[in-house]
Protein backbone atom coordinates (compact mmCIF):
# COMPACT_ATOMS: atom_id res chain seq x y z
CA UNK A 1 0.00 0.00 0.00
CA UNK A 2 1.40 3.64 -0.79
CA UNK A 3 0.10 6.85 0.54
CA UNK A 4 0.01 10.30 -1.60
CA UNK A 5 0.00 13.29 0.20
CA UNK A 6 -1.34 16.11 -2.09
CA UNK A 7 -1.38 19.97 -1.11
CA UNK A 8 -3.62 22.03 -3.31
CA UNK A 9 -2.17 25.82 -2.69
CA UNK A 10 -5.06 28.09 -4.69
CA UNK A 11 -6.07 31.48 -4.77
CA UNK A 12 -8.56 30.86 -1.86
CA UNK A 13 -7.63 27.90 0.02
CA UNK A 14 -5.22 25.17 0.70
CA UNK A 15 -5.93 21.93 1.39
CA UNK A 16 -4.20 18.66 1.97
CA UNK A 17 -5.81 15.45 1.40
CA UNK A 18 -4.39 11.72 1.93
CA UNK A 19 -4.92 8.87 -0.31
CA UNK A 20 -4.01 5.66 0.60
CA UNK A 21 -3.69 3.52 -3.24
CA UNK A 22 -2.48 0.33 -4.70
CA UNK A 23 -1.07 1.58 -8.00
CA UNK A 24 -3.42 -0.14 -10.54
CA UNK A 25 -5.46 -1.39 -8.50
CA UNK A 26 -7.98 0.60 -5.94
CA UNK A 27 -7.69 3.81 -3.67
CA UNK A 28 -9.41 5.59 -1.22
CA UNK A 29 -9.34 9.47 0.86
CA UNK A 30 -8.40 8.48 4.38
CA UNK A 31 -8.04 12.39 5.40
CA UNK A 32 -7.75 15.95 4.49
CA UNK A 33 -7.18 19.41 5.92
CA UNK A 34 -8.65 22.71 4.43
CA UNK A 35 -7.78 26.32 5.46
CA UNK A 36 -8.96 29.35 3.65
CA UNK A 37 -5.89 31.66 3.23
CA UNK A 38 -7.15 34.02 0.54
CA UNK A 39 -3.98 33.80 -0.82
CA UNK A 40 -5.33 35.53 -4.10
CA UNK A 41 -6.33 38.47 -2.26
CA UNK A 42 -5.48 41.79 -3.39
CA UNK A 43 -3.41 40.17 -6.32
CA UNK A 44 -5.39 42.56 -8.74
CA UNK A 45 -4.44 45.62 -7.23
CA UNK A 46 -1.05 45.73 -7.14
CA UNK A 47 -0.13 42.02 -8.79
CA UNK A 48 1.86 41.53 -5.78
CA UNK A 49 0.88 38.24 -2.86
CA UNK A 50 0.20 41.00 -0.27
CA UNK A 51 1.85 40.25 3.40
CA UNK A 52 -1.17 39.08 4.75
CA UNK A 53 -1.82 36.09 2.15
CA UNK A 54 1.98 35.09 2.40
CA UNK A 55 1.27 34.59 6.06
CA UNK A 56 -1.89 32.80 6.09
CA UNK A 57 -0.66 30.53 3.65
CA UNK A 58 2.47 30.30 5.56
CA UNK A 59 0.46 28.83 8.65
CA UNK A 60 -1.45 26.65 6.31
CA UNK A 61 1.56 24.62 4.96
CA UNK A 62 3.38 24.26 8.77
CA UNK A 63 0.16 23.08 9.82
CA UNK A 64 -0.08 20.46 6.72
CA UNK A 65 3.48 19.99 7.27
CA UNK A 66 3.29 18.99 10.95
CA UNK A 67 0.25 16.77 10.17
CA UNK A 68 2.40 14.87 7.76
CA UNK A 69 5.63 14.59 10.42
CA UNK A 70 2.97 13.42 13.21
CA UNK A 71 1.46 11.08 10.92
CA UNK A 72 4.73 9.88 8.92
CA UNK A 73 3.26 11.08 5.59
CA UNK A 74 5.57 10.36 2.55
CA UNK A 75 6.74 13.86 1.60
CA UNK A 76 4.26 16.49 0.62
CA UNK A 77 3.30 17.58 -3.09
CA UNK A 78 2.64 21.44 -2.63
CA UNK A 79 0.92 22.49 -5.95
CA UNK A 80 0.60 26.19 -6.35
CA UNK A 81 -1.46 27.75 -9.17
CA UNK A 82 -2.68 30.83 -10.09
CA UNK A 83 -2.13 33.48 -7.44
CA UNK A 84 1.26 32.18 -7.35
CA UNK A 85 2.07 31.96 -10.88
CA UNK A 86 1.36 35.50 -11.78
CA UNK A 87 2.37 37.48 -8.56
CA UNK A 88 5.47 39.38 -9.17
CA UNK A 89 7.02 38.73 -5.80
CA UNK A 90 6.37 34.77 -5.92
CA UNK A 91 10.42 33.90 -5.84
CA UNK A 92 9.81 35.68 -2.65
CA UNK A 93 7.26 33.96 -1.31
CA UNK A 94 8.78 30.50 -2.53
CA UNK A 95 11.82 30.99 -1.18
CA UNK A 96 9.60 31.61 2.15
CA UNK A 97 8.44 28.07 1.77
CA UNK A 98 11.72 25.94 1.25
CA UNK A 99 12.91 27.86 4.11
CA UNK A 100 10.41 25.78 5.69
CA UNK A 101 12.26 22.58 3.83
CA UNK A 102 8.93 21.93 2.07
CA UNK A 103 9.21 21.57 -1.65
CA UNK A 104 6.91 23.37 -3.89
CA UNK A 105 5.56 23.36 -7.53
CA UNK A 106 4.37 25.92 -9.22
CA UNK A 107 2.35 24.50 -12.06
CA UNK A 108 2.04 26.30 -15.44
CA UNK A 109 -1.40 26.71 -16.23
CA UNK A 110 -1.60 24.10 -19.11
CA UNK A 111 -0.22 21.42 -16.19
CA UNK A 112 -2.81 22.48 -14.00
CA UNK A 113 -5.69 22.30 -16.89
CA UNK A 114 -4.21 18.93 -17.78
CA UNK A 115 -4.86 17.42 -14.37
CA UNK A 116 -8.41 18.52 -14.07
CA UNK A 117 -9.23 17.37 -17.61
CA UNK A 118 -6.86 13.74 -16.00
CA UNK A 119 -9.58 14.05 -12.89
CA UNK A 120 -13.03 14.02 -15.33
CA UNK A 121 -11.83 11.55 -17.85
CA UNK A 122 -11.60 9.26 -15.10
CA UNK A 123 -14.33 10.19 -13.08
CA UNK A 124 -17.22 10.29 -16.20
CA UNK A 125 -18.65 8.64 -18.98
CA UNK A 126 -17.68 11.44 -21.18
CA UNK A 127 -14.96 11.39 -23.78
CA UNK A 128 -15.64 14.38 -25.30
CA UNK A 129 -16.35 17.93 -23.37
CA UNK A 130 -14.93 21.12 -22.39
CA UNK A 131 -13.79 21.17 -18.94
CA UNK A 132 -14.19 24.60 -16.77
CA UNK A 133 -12.06 24.72 -13.79
CA UNK A 134 -13.23 28.52 -11.75
CA UNK A 135 -11.08 29.36 -8.81
CA UNK A 136 -9.83 32.09 -6.91
CA UNK A 137 -7.58 33.65 -9.38
CA UNK A 138 -8.57 32.59 -12.89
CA UNK A 139 -10.52 30.35 -14.75
CA UNK A 140 -9.51 27.72 -16.89
CA UNK A 141 -11.38 26.71 -19.99
CA UNK A 142 -9.92 23.03 -21.56
CA UNK A 143 -10.50 20.85 -24.43
CA UNK A 144 -11.22 17.30 -23.71
CA UNK A 145 -11.13 14.89 -26.54
CA UNK A 146 -11.12 10.69 -26.46
CA UNK A 147 -10.66 11.52 -22.51
CA UNK A 148 -7.31 13.49 -23.23
CA UNK A 149 -6.18 16.91 -22.80
CA UNK A 150 -6.17 18.54 -26.21
CA UNK A 151 -5.87 22.67 -25.50
CA UNK A 152 -6.82 25.11 -23.42
CA UNK A 153 -7.23 28.86 -21.93
CA UNK A 154 -6.86 30.82 -18.89
CA UNK A 155 -8.98 33.66 -17.92
CA UNK A 156 -8.32 36.13 -15.10
CA UNK A 157 -12.17 36.31 -13.83
CA UNK A 158 -11.39 33.96 -10.50
CA UNK A 159 -13.94 34.35 -8.01
CA UNK A 160 -11.75 36.46 -6.10
CA UNK A 161 -10.32 38.58 -8.83
CA UNK A 162 -13.34 39.09 -10.40
CA UNK A 163 -14.68 40.88 -7.36
CA UNK A 164 -12.05 42.60 -6.74
CA UNK A 165 -11.81 44.51 -10.27
CA UNK A 166 -15.28 44.88 -11.02
CA UNK A 167 -18.01 44.04 -8.23
CA UNK A 168 -16.17 47.02 -5.34
CA UNK A 169 -19.82 48.06 -3.86
CA UNK A 170 -21.93 45.77 -1.60
CA UNK A 171 -24.26 44.80 -3.29
CA UNK A 172 -22.89 45.75 -6.38
CA UNK A 173 -24.42 48.00 -8.68
CA UNK A 174 -25.79 47.58 -11.97
CA UNK A 175 -23.28 48.90 -13.69
CA UNK A 176 -20.61 47.26 -11.83
CA UNK A 177 -22.27 43.61 -12.84
CA UNK A 178 -22.80 44.78 -16.36
CA UNK A 179 -18.34 46.14 -16.83
CA UNK A 180 -17.94 42.26 -15.40
CA UNK A 181 -20.20 40.94 -17.98
CA UNK A 182 -18.64 42.89 -21.21
CA UNK A 183 -14.73 42.24 -19.86
CA UNK A 184 -16.13 38.35 -20.09
CA UNK A 185 -17.77 38.76 -23.26
CA UNK A 186 -14.24 40.27 -24.54
CA UNK A 187 -12.10 38.10 -23.27
CA UNK A 188 -13.71 34.97 -23.57
CA UNK A 189 -15.74 35.63 -26.54
CA UNK A 190 -13.88 33.89 -28.91
CA UNK A 191 -13.87 30.16 -26.62
CA UNK A 192 -17.06 30.69 -25.86
CA UNK A 193 -18.22 30.34 -29.52
CA UNK A 194 -16.08 27.21 -30.18
CA UNK A 195 -18.15 25.88 -27.07
CA UNK A 196 -21.23 26.53 -28.68
CA UNK A 197 -20.60 25.46 -32.34
CA UNK A 198 -18.74 21.99 -30.50
CA UNK A 199 -22.60 20.99 -29.20
CA UNK A 200 -19.96 19.12 -26.35
CA UNK A 201 -20.86 19.16 -22.71
CA UNK A 202 -19.49 21.37 -20.17
CA UNK A 203 -18.21 19.88 -16.65
CA UNK A 204 -16.87 22.59 -14.07
CA UNK A 205 -15.00 21.56 -11.25
CA UNK A 206 -13.98 24.15 -8.19
CA UNK A 207 -15.31 25.41 -5.07
CA UNK A 208 -17.25 28.03 -5.98
CA UNK A 209 -19.57 26.33 -8.42
CA UNK A 210 -20.01 23.26 -5.60
CA UNK A 211 -20.96 26.05 -3.45
CA UNK A 212 -23.62 26.96 -5.82
CA UNK A 213 -25.01 24.11 -6.55
CA UNK A 214 -25.38 23.31 -2.92
CA UNK A 215 -27.04 26.29 -2.65
CA UNK A 216 -29.40 25.43 -5.63
CA UNK A 217 -30.23 21.65 -4.32
CA UNK A 218 -30.85 23.42 -0.71
CA UNK A 219 -33.61 26.05 -2.46
CA UNK A 220 -35.60 22.79 -4.49
CA UNK A 221 -36.48 19.34 -3.30
CA UNK A 222 -33.68 17.83 -4.69
CA UNK A 223 -32.65 14.48 -2.29
CA UNK A 224 -29.76 13.40 -3.30
CA UNK A 225 -26.55 15.81 -1.25
CA UNK A 226 -23.70 14.28 -4.02
CA UNK A 227 -21.94 17.08 -6.03
CA UNK A 228 -20.23 14.90 -8.56
CA UNK A 229 -22.39 14.62 -11.49
CA UNK A 230 -25.18 16.87 -10.63
CA UNK A 231 -26.26 18.94 -13.07
CA UNK A 232 -26.79 22.33 -12.40
CA UNK A 233 -29.30 24.49 -14.96
CA UNK A 234 -28.53 27.57 -16.43
CA UNK A 235 -32.21 28.74 -14.94
CA UNK A 236 -31.99 27.85 -11.38
CA UNK A 237 -28.23 29.53 -11.39
CA UNK A 238 -29.88 32.67 -12.86
CA UNK A 239 -32.67 32.51 -10.30
CA UNK A 240 -29.98 31.94 -7.09
CA UNK A 241 -28.00 34.87 -8.68
CA UNK A 242 -30.46 37.44 -9.55
CA UNK A 243 -31.08 37.12 -5.69
CA UNK A 244 -27.71 36.96 -4.30
CA UNK A 245 -27.28 40.73 -6.83
CA UNK A 246 -30.12 42.09 -4.12
CA UNK A 247 -28.11 41.25 -1.06
CA UNK A 248 -24.80 42.15 0.74
CA UNK A 249 -22.13 39.72 1.63
CA UNK A 250 -23.03 39.54 5.38
CA UNK A 251 -27.14 38.23 4.48
CA UNK A 252 -25.26 36.36 1.57
CA UNK A 253 -23.54 34.56 4.33
CA UNK A 254 -27.21 33.29 5.48
CA UNK A 255 -28.26 31.91 2.11
CA UNK A 256 -29.17 28.01 2.48
CA UNK A 257 -26.18 26.18 1.23
CA UNK A 258 -23.93 28.79 0.63
CA UNK A 259 -20.23 28.59 2.92
CA UNK A 260 -20.00 31.76 5.19
CA UNK A 261 -16.39 31.87 4.33
CA UNK A 262 -17.15 32.80 0.47
CA UNK A 263 -19.94 35.17 0.96
CA UNK A 264 -18.00 38.41 -0.13
CA UNK A 265 -16.59 36.14 -3.25
CA UNK A 266 -19.74 34.19 -4.40
CA UNK A 267 -21.85 36.45 -6.07
CA UNK A 268 -18.34 37.21 -8.71
CA UNK A 269 -18.08 33.63 -9.37
CA UNK A 270 -21.74 33.07 -9.95
CA UNK A 271 -21.82 35.98 -12.50
CA UNK A 272 -18.72 34.37 -14.29
CA UNK A 273 -20.41 30.74 -15.01
CA UNK A 274 -23.92 32.69 -15.94
CA UNK A 275 -22.00 34.52 -18.54
CA UNK A 276 -20.79 31.91 -19.65
CA UNK A 277 -23.34 29.67 -19.74
CA UNK A 278 -25.65 32.18 -21.60
CA UNK A 279 -22.48 32.97 -24.25
CA UNK A 280 -21.89 29.48 -25.05
CA UNK A 281 -25.22 28.57 -25.25
CA UNK A 282 -25.84 26.18 -22.82
CA UNK A 283 -28.59 25.07 -20.45
CA UNK A 284 -26.83 23.55 -18.29
CA UNK A 285 -23.47 22.47 -17.14
CA UNK A 286 -22.63 19.00 -14.76
CA UNK A 287 -20.45 19.45 -11.58
CA UNK A 288 -17.41 17.65 -11.23
CA UNK A 289 -16.61 16.60 -7.16
CA UNK A 290 -13.19 15.95 -8.53
CA UNK A 291 -10.43 18.23 -9.98
CA UNK A 292 -6.70 18.71 -9.74
CA UNK A 293 -5.59 16.89 -6.78
CA UNK A 294 -7.72 14.17 -8.30
CA UNK A 295 -5.63 14.22 -11.29
CA UNK A 296 -2.63 14.66 -9.34
CA UNK A 297 -3.33 11.13 -7.57
CA UNK A 298 -3.83 9.69 -11.02
CA UNK A 299 -0.66 10.15 -12.36
CA UNK A 300 0.91 8.41 -9.24
CA UNK A 301 -1.81 5.99 -9.50
CA UNK A 302 -1.66 4.84 -13.39
CA UNK A 303 1.18 4.83 -16.18
CA UNK A 304 0.79 7.38 -18.58
CA UNK A 305 -1.47 8.52 -19.93
CA UNK A 306 -2.98 8.25 -16.65
CA UNK A 307 -6.41 6.80 -18.15
CA UNK A 308 -8.66 3.67 -16.65
CA UNK A 309 -9.70 1.47 -18.84
CA UNK A 310 -13.27 1.65 -17.72
CA UNK A 311 -14.49 3.97 -15.79
CA UNK A 312 -17.33 2.88 -14.45
CA UNK A 313 -16.01 -0.64 -13.80
CA UNK A 314 -13.17 0.32 -11.78
CA UNK A 315 -15.03 2.11 -9.56
CA UNK A 316 -17.54 -0.27 -9.18
CA UNK A 317 -14.49 -2.92 -8.64
CA UNK A 318 -12.87 0.06 -6.40
CA UNK A 319 -15.81 -0.02 -3.90
CA UNK A 320 -15.55 -3.67 -3.71
CA UNK A 321 -11.73 -3.61 -2.92
CA UNK A 322 -12.71 -0.98 -0.23
CA UNK A 323 -15.75 -3.39 1.13
CA UNK A 324 -14.48 -6.96 -0.08
CA UNK A 325 -17.35 -9.88 -0.27
CA UNK A 326 -17.03 -13.28 -1.53
CA UNK A 327 -16.05 -13.30 -5.36
CA UNK A 328 -17.37 -16.89 -5.44
CA UNK A 329 -20.76 -16.07 -4.54
CA UNK A 330 -20.46 -12.83 -6.08
CA UNK A 331 -20.00 -13.67 -9.48
CA UNK A 332 -22.77 -16.48 -10.03
CA UNK A 333 -25.04 -13.89 -8.37
CA UNK A 334 -24.08 -11.83 -11.60
CA UNK A 335 -24.60 -14.74 -13.92
CA UNK A 336 -27.45 -15.62 -13.13
CA UNK A 337 -29.03 -12.07 -12.74
CA UNK A 338 -27.56 -11.46 -16.26
CA UNK A 339 -29.34 -14.92 -17.85
CA UNK A 340 -32.48 -14.15 -16.05
CA UNK A 341 -32.74 -10.47 -17.93
CA UNK A 342 -31.42 -12.30 -21.00
CA UNK A 343 -34.46 -15.17 -20.60
CA UNK A 344 -36.58 -12.51 -19.74
CA UNK A 345 -35.90 -10.09 -22.22
CA UNK A 346 -39.55 -10.77 -24.30
CA UNK A 347 -41.44 -9.35 -21.66
CA UNK A 348 -39.45 -6.24 -20.23
CA UNK A 349 -37.65 -4.93 -23.73
CA UNK A 350 -34.67 -3.50 -21.72
CA UNK A 351 -31.24 -3.53 -23.26
CA UNK A 352 -27.30 -2.66 -22.68
CA UNK A 353 -27.99 0.59 -20.76
CA UNK A 354 -30.34 -1.65 -18.30
CA UNK A 355 -28.20 -4.69 -18.15
CA UNK A 356 -25.01 -2.97 -17.02
CA UNK A 357 -26.96 -1.62 -14.37
CA UNK A 358 -27.81 -5.40 -13.23
CA UNK A 359 -24.43 -6.29 -13.68
CA UNK A 360 -23.39 -3.34 -11.31
CA UNK A 361 -25.91 -4.15 -8.43
CA UNK A 362 -25.40 -7.86 -8.17
CA UNK A 363 -21.28 -7.04 -8.07
CA UNK A 364 -22.16 -4.43 -5.21
CA UNK A 365 -25.42 -6.29 -4.11
CA UNK A 366 -23.65 -7.53 -0.60
CA UNK A 367 -21.12 -4.81 0.15
CA UNK A 368 -23.38 -3.55 3.42
CA UNK A 369 -22.56 -7.08 4.93
CA UNK A 370 -18.36 -5.44 5.81
CA UNK A 371 -20.92 -3.08 8.53
CA UNK A 372 -22.74 -5.99 9.96
CA UNK A 373 -24.91 -9.29 8.19
CA UNK A 374 -28.45 -7.80 9.78
CA UNK A 375 -29.28 -4.83 7.72
CA UNK A 376 -26.95 -5.23 5.58
CA UNK A 377 -29.50 -4.68 2.56
CA UNK A 378 -29.45 -0.88 4.26
CA UNK A 379 -26.24 -0.50 4.77
CA UNK A 380 -25.43 -1.60 1.05
CA UNK A 381 -27.85 1.21 0.03
CA UNK A 382 -26.63 3.50 1.95
CA UNK A 383 -22.51 2.78 1.13
CA UNK A 384 -24.42 3.79 -2.38
CA UNK A 385 -25.56 6.77 -1.79
CA UNK A 386 -23.66 8.55 0.33
CA UNK A 387 -20.34 9.20 -2.00
CA UNK A 388 -20.30 9.69 -5.29
CA UNK A 389 -19.80 6.54 -7.66
CA UNK A 390 -17.56 7.99 -10.32
CA UNK A 391 -18.76 6.88 -14.30
CA UNK A 392 -22.46 6.89 -12.89
CA UNK A 393 -25.25 10.17 -13.15
CA UNK A 394 -27.16 11.00 -10.29
CA UNK A 395 -30.37 9.19 -11.73
CA UNK A 396 -28.61 5.34 -12.52
CA UNK A 397 -26.40 5.58 -8.73
CA UNK A 398 -30.05 6.38 -7.16
CA UNK A 399 -31.41 3.31 -8.98
CA UNK A 400 -28.26 1.54 -7.97
CA UNK A 401 -29.09 1.92 -4.29
CA UNK A 402 -32.66 0.88 -4.24
CA UNK A 403 -31.43 -2.00 -5.72
CA UNK A 404 -29.39 -3.06 -3.01
CA UNK A 405 -32.34 -1.90 -0.51
CA UNK A 406 -34.75 -4.34 -2.04
CA UNK A 407 -32.35 -7.22 -2.87
CA UNK A 408 -33.58 -9.43 -0.58
CA UNK A 409 -37.12 -8.30 0.33
CA UNK A 410 -39.93 -5.35 0.32
CA UNK A 411 -41.62 -4.37 -2.86
CA UNK A 412 -38.94 -1.54 -4.37
CA UNK A 413 -40.58 2.28 -4.43
CA UNK A 414 -38.75 5.18 -5.83
CA UNK A 415 -40.24 7.79 -3.06
CA UNK A 416 -36.98 8.33 -1.17
CA UNK A 417 -35.80 9.65 -4.79
CA UNK A 418 -38.60 11.08 -6.47
CA UNK A 419 -37.16 14.17 -8.22
CA UNK A 420 -34.58 11.91 -9.97
CA UNK A 421 -36.47 9.02 -11.04
CA UNK A 422 -39.89 8.83 -13.12
CA UNK A 423 -42.65 6.47 -13.91
CA UNK A 424 -40.77 4.55 -16.44
CA UNK A 425 -37.52 4.07 -13.99
CA UNK A 426 -40.34 2.90 -11.68
CA UNK A 427 -40.77 0.05 -14.26
CA UNK A 428 -36.87 -0.58 -14.82
CA UNK A 429 -36.26 -0.66 -11.42
CA UNK A 430 -39.03 -3.70 -10.63
CA UNK A 431 -37.63 -5.10 -13.60
CA UNK A 432 -34.18 -5.17 -12.68
CA UNK A 433 -34.71 -5.75 -8.78
CA UNK A 434 -36.62 -8.90 -9.93
CA UNK A 435 -33.82 -10.65 -11.77
CA UNK A 436 -31.47 -9.25 -8.72
CA UNK A 437 -33.58 -10.89 -6.34
CA UNK A 438 -34.50 -14.01 -8.05
CA UNK A 439 -31.06 -14.67 -8.35
CA UNK A 440 -30.05 -14.06 -5.49
CA UNK A 441 -32.05 -16.67 -4.00
CA UNK A 442 -30.82 -19.32 -6.34
CA UNK A 443 -27.68 -18.94 -4.81
CA UNK A 444 -29.30 -18.90 -1.27
CA UNK A 445 -27.15 -21.80 -0.35
CA UNK A 446 -24.16 -19.80 -1.95
CA UNK A 447 -22.44 -22.65 -3.12
CA UNK A 448 -23.74 -22.62 -6.80
CA UNK A 449 -25.83 -25.56 -6.58
CA UNK A 450 -28.22 -24.13 -9.27
CA UNK A 451 -26.13 -23.58 -12.56
CA UNK A 452 -27.93 -21.67 -14.59
CA UNK A 453 -32.09 -20.68 -15.66
CA UNK A 454 -34.23 -21.17 -18.74
CA UNK A 455 -37.09 -19.25 -18.94
CA UNK A 456 -40.48 -20.91 -20.83
CA UNK A 457 -42.91 -17.50 -21.82
CA UNK A 458 -46.27 -18.82 -22.05
CA UNK A 459 -49.72 -16.24 -22.17
CA UNK A 460 -50.52 -16.95 -18.73
CA UNK A 461 -47.33 -18.10 -17.02
CA UNK A 462 -43.73 -17.96 -16.92
CA UNK A 463 -41.73 -21.22 -16.01
CA UNK A 464 -38.19 -20.99 -15.17
CA UNK A 465 -36.06 -23.96 -15.41
CA UNK A 466 -33.33 -24.09 -13.12
CA UNK A 467 -30.83 -25.86 -14.42
CA UNK A 468 -28.48 -28.20 -11.41
CA UNK A 469 -27.24 -31.33 -10.02
CA UNK A 470 -29.77 -32.86 -7.44
CA UNK A 471 -32.33 -31.28 -5.36
CA UNK A 472 -31.50 -28.01 -4.88
CA UNK A 473 -34.49 -27.56 -2.19
CA UNK A 474 -33.70 -24.49 -0.34
CA UNK A 475 -32.89 -22.49 -3.22
CA UNK A 476 -36.04 -23.74 -5.32
CA UNK A 477 -38.49 -22.69 -1.74
CA UNK A 478 -37.10 -19.70 -1.28
CA UNK A 479 -37.14 -18.66 -4.81
CA UNK A 480 -40.80 -19.91 -5.19
CA UNK A 481 -41.76 -16.81 -2.35
CA UNK A 482 -40.67 -14.08 -4.64
CA UNK A 483 -43.57 -15.31 -7.12
CA UNK A 484 -45.46 -12.32 -6.24
CA UNK A 485 -42.63 -9.72 -7.07
CA UNK A 486 -42.82 -11.53 -10.03
CA UNK A 487 -45.88 -11.72 -10.98
CA UNK A 488 -46.21 -8.01 -9.96
CA UNK A 489 -43.70 -7.07 -12.08
CA UNK A 490 -44.36 -9.14 -15.18
CA UNK A 491 -48.16 -9.39 -14.93
CA UNK A 492 -47.66 -13.73 -15.09
CA UNK A 493 -47.63 -16.04 -12.36
CA UNK A 494 -44.40 -17.73 -11.66
CA UNK A 495 -43.38 -21.58 -11.60
CA UNK A 496 -40.22 -23.27 -10.94
CA UNK A 497 -39.43 -26.08 -12.19
CA UNK A 498 -35.22 -28.51 -11.70
CA UNK A 499 -33.80 -29.89 -14.35
CA UNK A 500 -30.73 -31.91 -14.52
CA UNK A 501 -27.96 -29.72 -15.35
Amino acid sequence: MQTASLVDLGSNSARLVVYEFEPGRGFWLVDEIREVVRLGSGLAHNGELSSGAIDRALVALRTFADFASATQLPPLRIMATSAVRTARNRESFLDAVRAMDLEIDVLTGEQEAEQGVIAVANSTALSDAWVMDLGGGSIQLSRMQGRRYQYGTAHPFGAIRATEQFLTSDPPTVAEVAELERAIDDDLGPVLEEVAASGLPLVAMGGTVRNLARAVQRRGDYPWKLMHGYRLRAEQLDELTEKLCTLSSSRRARVAGLNPYRADIILAGALVIRRILQAARLDALTISGYGMREGALYQQFLAAPHLLDDVRDFHVGNLLWRYPQPVGHTDRVIGLSAQLFAELRPLHGYGAAEADLLSAAARLHDIGKAIHFRDHAKHGAYLLSSAPLPGFDHREQALLSLLLLYHRSGKPNRAPYGPLLDDTDRHILMVLETCLRLAEYLERSRTGRVQGVRARIDPTVVTLELIADGEPWVEFWETRKQAPLFESTFGRPLRLEIVPA
